[in-house]
C-alpha cells in the first residue's frame, strides 16, 4: 500500500480519533499503563487549533483512508509535537517516521531549532522509537520553561513523571543560497 503524507484539513477532523484510539489500544500491553487505551483523544476543536496553525498532516493511503496523523504546533524557536498516531494495523511501517521527517522538513523551512515533544520512556514505540529517529532525552534541568509546563500539566492529569521525558531532534538549519 503507497502512503502520501500531506497537510491536515478540517475535513480529516472526524477520522483522526479512532486513529489514536487504535494507536492507543497498544498501551493494554504494558499493564501498568493499559489505563491509557481508555484515555480520552485529543478533542476535535483542539484538532482544528492545530490544523489552523500549518503544522499538522496525516498519511493517506491510495484509496483515501487515513493510517496516521501527526499533529503539532509551532513554537518561538521549536516545533512541538503534541501527538503522533498510526492506525495499529498500519504501524511497522515507516509511516511515522515519514510524518516525523515531513515535521523537521517544515521546522527547517520555517527557521525553526528542533522538533520536541514528550512522551513515555521505555515503551517500545515511544522514547526507544524516538531516539531510534534522532531525539535526545532531556534531563528536567535541559527542559526549557514551556516544556517543563507541559510535563507539569501531564503529571497533573495523572502521568506518573518517572514513566515520562521530553525529547528534543536538533534541526540542521539550511544554508541560504
Amino acid at each position: 500500500m503507497t502512503i502520501s503524507i500531506r497537510p491536515t484539513v478540517p475535513a480529516d477532523v472526524p477520522l483522526l480519533p479512532p486513529i489514536e484510539q487504535s494507536a492507543g489500544e497498544l498501551f493494554r500491553t504494558v499493564p501498568e499503563l493499559a489505563w491509557i487505551a481508555d484515555g480520552d483523544n485529543i478533542p476535535p476543536q483542539r484538532h482544528l487549533e492545530l490544523i489552523a496553525g500549518g503544522a499538522c498532516w496525516v498519511a493517506e493511503a491510495e484509496d483515501g483512508s487515513l493510517a496516521g496523523f501527526l499533529a503539532a504546533q509551532q513554537t518561538e524557536d521549536a516545533l512541538h509535537i503534541w501527538e503522533l498516531s498510526v492506525r495499529q494495523d498500519q504501524q511497522r511501517r515507516g509511516i511515522g517516521r515519514a510524518m516525523i521527517g515531513e515535521a523537521a522538513a517544515f521546522a527547517r523551512e520555517q527557521g525553526l531549532q528542533a522538533l520536541t515533544l514528550s512522551t513515555f520512556v521505555g515503551v517500545a514505540w515511544n522514547e526507544p522509537m524516538y531516539r531510534r529517529l534522532g531525539f535526545m532525552v532531556l534531563s528536567p534541568e535541559d527542559c526549557d520553561a514551556r516544556l517543563q509546563d507541559i510535563l507539569r500539566n501531564e503529571l497533573a492529569a495523572g502521568l506518573h513523571s518517572e514513566r515520562r521525558c521530553a525529547m528534543r531532534m536538533h534541526i540542521a538549519r539550511v544554508a541560504a543560497a
